[in-house]
């Protein structure tokens, strides 16, 4: 599955997700209640976005979606 088979809005969804779970993970986060608040919402339109009807396997899209995040995540911190 390559990158651009992912809609952008699902990216930056998924992008904003592992922010906000990097955020809570760190040492004494401040504000958890609106960071786990975040997570959740962030986690539904993850969960129900329109993209998972058009895949044949979904598992498996949601997986590689989560790995190119987190690549693009850390190409742009290196950079």
């Amino acid at each position: 599955m390559d990158a651009t088979d992912f809609p952008d809005d699902l990216m930056q969804t998924q992008a904003a997700w592992n922010t906000t779970y990097d955020a809570l993970a760190a040492p004494r986060p401040r504000d958890t209640t609106a960071l786990r608040r975040r997570l959740l919402l962030l986690s539904v339109r993850l969960w129900w976005h329109p993209y998972w009807e058009t895949v044949p396997s979904a598992p498996a899209a949601r997986s590689e979606l989560r790995h190119l995040a987190r690549a693009h995540g850390a190409v742009r911190r290196a950079a």
